[in-house]
Parts: C-alpha cells; structure tokens; sequence
C-alpha cells in the first residue's frame, strides 16, 4: 500500500499501524462507558420522587444505548488493527488473472456538470484491461435537458453505451435495475461520475479476489480529493468509517457495499433480485448478499477519488439522505432478524447491521434526546445539578465519585472524538470541526430520521437563494430554522438557571445552545 492511500498524515508504521493506540482508544470507551453507567446509577439512587425516578431511568436508557455504542466502537477500532495482516494473506493467495471476463464499467449520473464528466469518464477508458472485454455505460437519470442532450452526443461520439429514463423511480437503485435488462457483462465496475481514476489497474488487481466463487463485491477504500479546512474536515467522516469499520467488519466477510469504486459479480446481483430499490442502496444491497451467504471484501485501497464537498448545504443533504436510508435500512433488518432464513443463519452479525443502521441516529436523535434531558436535570431537584465546581471538590466520599463520573462522561463525550482524530489523523483542528459538524447536522439527522419512519418523501427541500449561497443571511437563518429554535429553548434555559443562582448548570445548557447554533454559522460561512 502507498503512504497515500492512508489515512493524511499517518503512514504504514506510524500511529495508524501502532498497536497501543488501539489499547489507549479500548480504554477510551470503557471509561466513558463506566462513567455514564455510574452516574445513570447514581441518579437513580439519589431520586426522593416518582419524576426523578422516571427522569433517573431515562437517563439510564441513554447510559446503556451509549454504552451499546461505545463497547461496539471499541471493538470495531480493536479489530482494525488486525485486518492488514488479513488481507494481506488473502492477496499473496492469488494468481493473476488466467482469463479476461467482460466487465461493465457503470457511471450513474444526474444533472452532473458535464465536463467532469467527460473529463472522469474518458480517463476511465485508459483502464489497464483488454478494451474488447470492456463496455462503458452512462445510465443517465439527468432531467435538465442541455444535460441530456450532451451526454447523448459524447457518449455517441465515444462508444459509450448511453441510458436514460425519464422517471427516477427507485433513484439510483432503480437506475441500475434498468441497467440490467441492457446488458450481459460477467461484471459491474461501479463509479460515481465526480470520481477519477487514479491508479488504471483496478480490474487487474480486483477481479483475482472472484475466484472464490462466494465473493459477491469488492469494495475499495473510497475519499475525496484534498480541498479547503471545511471540506478537508468532512473527508474524516468517510476516513473513520473505511479505516476502522470497514475493516472490522471485513473480518466477518460483510463489508459494506460503498455504492462506487468497486465490482459487482452479476450473477450474485441477479440472485438476490437486484439492488433493492431504497435511498442506501448499497447497503441494502450488501446485506441481501450476507444473507444469500455471499461475501463481501474490502481492499484498503485508492483506486479513485471523488470531488470534495465545499458547501454545508451539500454536506447535510448527503447527511439527510444517509440518515433516512440508514432508518428504513434499520427497520428493514429488524424485519429480516425475525425471518426463520436469517435467524438460522450463524454467520450473519445482527450486532454489525445494527450498528450500522442506528449509527446516525446515534449521533444525532440520542444527542437531540440528550439535550432535552439536560433541561429536565438542571431543573430537577438532584443535589448535583445545583452544585459548583468548588463545592464538588469538597464533597466527601461516593457522592464526589460519582459526581466526577458523571463529569467524567460528560467532558469524554466532548473530547472523544477531537482525542482520537489527533491520535489517528494528527489534526486537532479537524477533530474539534467534526465535533461541531455533528451538532450542526445533530437535526437534519433526526428529521431524517422521523421522515422515513413516517415513510414521507425521502427528498430534503431547502430554499435556494442563488448559486452561491455563502454569507447569505436570510439563506442561513431560514434552512437553520429549527437549530435556531432549540439553540433559543437552551439558551433561555440557562437564563433562567443562572437567574436561579444554578451557574454550573446555566453553563451547561448555554454550552448546548451555541453548539446547535454552529449549524447557522456554518451554512452562513460556506454556503
């Protein structure tokens, strides 16, 4: 593997190959794990009436929901350790390749800009393969028709195969399904039509891992080009999930399907009647395969990389969209657990797609939970909620313990992700970005979240001012309507507690309230 294809700034053998950061983030998640435990605990201990008993054993469910999460991410970041050597001792297995099988390399696009799309799909025909077993496909879903009309003549002009529907059922799922009755490759090389190739010999290197016969997907490692601080900082997102999930979960040969710079066998795809036609295709899609007792591989390796995102508003429509196909994937597979056919399926982790279909909400309805709760705290009649930091110190015995282990939980809540970016990525800067980028979208998230349980359009409707929407006011304070609304609960909240002399807990739901408020400063900044 290249130093480029790690994660920035780390190298094999620098922290990102050290097995005690894998042992310092263990312990990590044990203590914030223990310490939000102890504390649920000792609320329910100290409660003297009915509210603050329910209030205790909400907190409790919260306490034990983190928990769930926080054992799950230590074992995840555990386990990646591992899967170098894994991996490696699948590829020294193999032979090159013996035959050449046809392969159809697929671009999906919509309203793209055409140019990139020429630019990326053009570099996709240098591929290091025979160009007789070769077919490149647009499967186009555009409805602006100077698009249409464009990517008709290039694709005529190129032998390219062009398709377009006029309907976008089924979004991209149902593009690719309508893909299918056009062609008869043995394989689908997918792209995203923002991604270029950088490394021409992806077939050659991926298409030897097929000859095991279960193997229904290869998956690459994905990212963006580099770009400014913002979009730099939204990258860490996808480096979290393909240097630490990804692999974790490769171990149980159920890496999820990224949905582009990866191949597909097609007969897999046939048998499991298609990509299923949700918002999250892919991992829809990979979930079928593990119960058709397929597998699914991943290479930790950059083939290719995509456009960076540079405006907030981008980020949170990706976010929305993520997070309400995440939902539906989430009751999905609830419903499959209960079926005899994945019950009796030994191999098939719950726990990984459980994981991964509550991992936004996680995020974002537990903290949204969690932020109404604090209200409830501060204003109960628990001893803790109106103590200072002075008279914490002075308290005696297990009263000052658990105190500190709730404290402990708190401040580990905050710092957690800012430590570990450090450790891994070696940028403080970008960690406390993505700590605040998970306040802003904390509501978008959950509001995705709520539309697919209501099962209502999947679409999210934001008010374009123009086509550059940064420094735009009036753009800013009306898509962050709802932010700004919980960040006003909050702050008059703490109002109120600091009027009532309770300044520890006037700081901790002023803290809140300017958090949601990073929503609007930065749709404000970046557009």
């Amino acid at each position: 593997m290249r130093e480029s294809d790690t994660p920035e700034g780390t190298a094999e053998g620098g922290l990102i190959g050290k097995f005690y950061f894998r042992i310092f983030t263990v312990l990590l998640f044990a203590i914030l794990t223990v310490s939000g435990a102890a504390f649920a605990i000792y609320m329910i201990v100290t409660s003297t009436n009915v509210s603050m008993i329910l209030l205790a054993l909400a907190f409790l469910a919260l306490a034990v929901v983190s928990g769930f999460f926080n054992i799950t991410s230590a074992r995840l970041y555990y386990r990646s350790y591992f899967y170098r050597k894994h991996i490696d001792d699948i590829t020294a297995a193999l032979a090159p390749l013996r035959s050449f099988p046809t392969v159809a390399i697929v671009v999906p696009v919509y309203n793209e800009d055409v140019e990139m799309v020429k630019k990326n799909v053009q570099r996709l025909k240098s591929m290091d393969y025979p160009k007789d077993r070769i077919r490149l496909y647009l499967i186009d879903d555009s409805t602006k028709p100077d698009t249409i009309g464009a990517l008709r003549d290039f694709s005529a002009s190129n032998g390219i195969e062009f398709i377009h529907r006029n309907d976008r059922s089924g979004f991209k799922a149902g593009a690719f399904n309508n893909f299918m009755r056009y062609s008869k490759e043995e394989y689908l090389a997918i792209f995203d039509a923002d991604e270029y190739l950088t490394d021409c010999s992806f077939l050659n290197d991926l298409l030897p891992y097929f000859e095991d016969k279960d193997v229904a997907y290869v998956q690459t490692r994905k990212t963006s080009f580099d770009g400014t601080f913002f979009s730099n900082s939204v990258k860490l997102f996808d480096d979290f999930f393909f240097t630490f999930i990804q692999p974790a979960r490769a171990f149980n040969n159920t890496a999820i399907f990224a949905g582009s710079c990866g191949i597909i066998r097609r007969s897999a795809l046939e048998k499991v009647g298609g990509f299923p036609e949700y918002v999250v295709e892919d991992t829809f899609f990979s979930f079928e395969t593990d119960i058709n007792n397929y597998k699914g591989l991943y290479v930790p390796k950059i083939y290719a990389y995509g456009a960076p995102i540079t405006t907030f508003t981008a980020l949170a429509r990706q976010q929305w969209r993520y997070n309400y196909g995440d939902t539906q994937f989430l009751k999905y597979a609830i419903g499959k657990f209960m079926s005899e056919k994945v019950r009796r399926n030994p191999h098939i982790s719950k726990v990984d797609y459980v994981t991964h279909g509550f991992g936004l909400n996680y995020l974002s309805v537990m903290l949204v939970i969690s932020t109404i709760a604090s209200i409830l705290i501060v204003f109960s009649n628990f001893s803790f909620a109106y103590m200072s930091i002075p008279q914490l110190l002075r308290a005696n015995g297990m009263q000052q313990t658990v105190e500190i282990f709730g404290f402990a939980a708190f401040a580990l809540s905050l710092m957690v992700p800012v430590i570990l970016t450090k450790a891994y990525f070696k940028s403080l800067s970008r960690g406390i970005m993505v700590f605040v980028l998970n306040f802003a979208l904390a509501v978008v998230r959950f509001k995705a979240a709520i539309a697919a349980m209501l099962g209502v359009n999947p679409s999210m409707h934001w008010h374009r001012a123009g086509a550059d929407n940064r420094h735009n006011a009036s753009f800013s304070l009306f898509n962050t309507s709802a932010e700004i609304c919980l960040s006003s609960v909050m702050l008059a909240a703490g109002y109120a507690a600091f009027y009532y002399n309770n300044i520890t807990g006037s700081l901790w739901l002023a803290w809140y309230g300017f958090m949601y408020l990073a929503a609007t400063m930065l749709i404000y900044k970046y557009g």
